[in-house]
């Protein structure tokens, strides 16, 4: 029987560059950064939380040139995957992306039946929401 998710991926295009934006601007925190050989697995987490999300480029050992230049377009167009992220502060974070130069929101926030949610893209093109309930 399974007990829990432990790890989830999430295609970027530079795995640098999306540790900057995670850890950096969004205040996940880096849990695993380990090279073996060409590889790097890269994971970061909601601070405290179990569950890592991995960042992971196309590529080699995954997958041949020619299937990561196709995942490569789609990520860059917004056409997989994305997160969905809880925060108990949505205007103050949209205010503190906004304030660092951030600009690539996709939705402000808005109030539903459910909670207030906004929309945003990471520099490799996910899309992200970010959830008050």
């Amino acid at each position: 029987m399974m007990t829990k998710l432990n790890v989830a991926s999430i295609f970027v295009l530079d795995k640098d560059e999306a540790l900057e934006f995670y850890a950096g601007r969004l205040g996940l925190e880096k849990s695993n950064d380990v090279q073996q050989g060409s590889y790097r697995w890269l994971t970061v987490r909601v601070p405290g939380g179990d569950t890592e999300i991995r960042l992971e480029q196309p590529g080699p050992p995954l997958h041949d040139e020619a299937t990561a230049e196709q995942l490569r377009e789609l990520i860059a167009k917004g056409a997989l995957n994305g997160l969905v992220l809880n925060t108990d502060d949505i205007h103050g974070l949209y205010e503190s992306l906004k304030a660092s130069g951030f600009t690539d929101f996709t939705q402000e926030p808005i109030r539903h039946f459910y909670g207030t949610d906004m929309g945003l893209r990471d520099p490799s093109g996910n899309a992200i929401r970010i959830l008050q309930q």
